[in-house]
């Protein structure tokens, strides 16, 4: 088994994200990705667009 190697740099830009503001698109267009992600069968899009529209502070 190995072992998980993070780059230097990785720590620095999840916590420049983590503080930036990130506007989250309108619920509609939210609810249209999700519509898109269950007819291709794309499961991870529908959990990504499900968990958005639910809940838009989540993330932010």
């Amino acid at each position: 088994m190995t072992a998980l190697v993070h780059r230097p740099t990785e720590r620095a830009a999840i916590r420049a994200a983590a503080r930036s503001a990130r506007p989250l698109p309108p619920v509609e267009c939210l609810l249209d990705a999700l519509v898109i992600a269950r007819r291709t069968g794309d499961r991870e899009g529908m959990t990504l667009a499900a968990h958005r529209a639910a809940a838009p502070e989540v993330g932010t």
